[in-house]
């Protein structure tokens, strides 16, 4: 098996440029959608992982960030994904619900987006920004807080209401020229063998379809 590892919509843009392919998995339908809807993909794509949005801030934490609410504190420097990453789509919306809830106010997202300072083409870009200190905090998976970089960060979890699940969808390509292989590679992934080993790695069962606290 050979990777290729990218953020999903750079994944996307090298199918539709032609790149060789086996399978396509994506961290977000949006971008499966738009391959399928390319006539990119041989079948219906199936649901592998889920995944939610944690805050991590730097074990230092320069800007004493405790709870959510200190995101919209002046001066503080956030780091997020592109928006058109899955992670960055992901945060914003979760920004955009906690926006909604008791001891929130209406404004709360806008104000934190203004705090941005960066915007990566990954989550693993924002994960190393915050790890090295270089912002204050980022949004990135709770999977990504595994290893080596949760011994440099700590982890704010979202409250229930504002976690928006992240769903990981995979596919065979119509231009498979290994198409029993690449079926099997899937079948691995969404067996009962290849979950234990996604949620070793702090993702969630795809059978999962609210993801709670890790």
């Amino acid at each position: 098996v050979v990777l290729n590892l990218a953020g999903s919509q750079q994944l996307a843009s090298q199918l539709a440029m032609g790149a060789e392919a086996d399978v396509f998995a994506s961290a977000d339908e949006r971008w499966m959608d738009v391959v399928q809807g390319k006539g990119l993909l041989a079948g219906e794509p199936a649901v592998f992982a889920h995944n939610t949005v944690v805050l991590i801030v730097p074990r230092t934490n320069p800007a004493r960030i405790t709870k959510l609410q200190d995101l919209a504190k002046r001066g503080v420097k956030l780091a997020l994904a592109l928006e058109s990453v899955p992670v960055g789509r992901y945060s914003r919306e979760s920004l955009a619900l906690l926006a909604k809830l008791p001891g929130y106010t209406p404004d709360f997202a806008a104000r934190v987006l203004a705090n941005g300072v960066t915007e990566e083409e990954n989550v693993k870009a924002v994960a190393t920004k915050v790890q090295l200190a270089e912002v204050d905090a980022g949004f990135v998976y709770a999977s990504d807080v595994t290893g080596s970089l949760a011994r440099y960060v700590r982890v704010l979890e979202l409250p229930q209401a504002a976690r928006v699940p992240a769903t990981y969808p995979i596919a065979i390509t119509k231009a498979s020229r290994n198409a029993a292989l690449a079926q099997a590679f899937v079948d691995l992934v969404r067996s009962a063998e290849g979950q234990r080993v996604l949620t070793s790695h702090g993702l969630l069962p795809a059978e999962t379809a609210t993801p709670a606290a890790r």
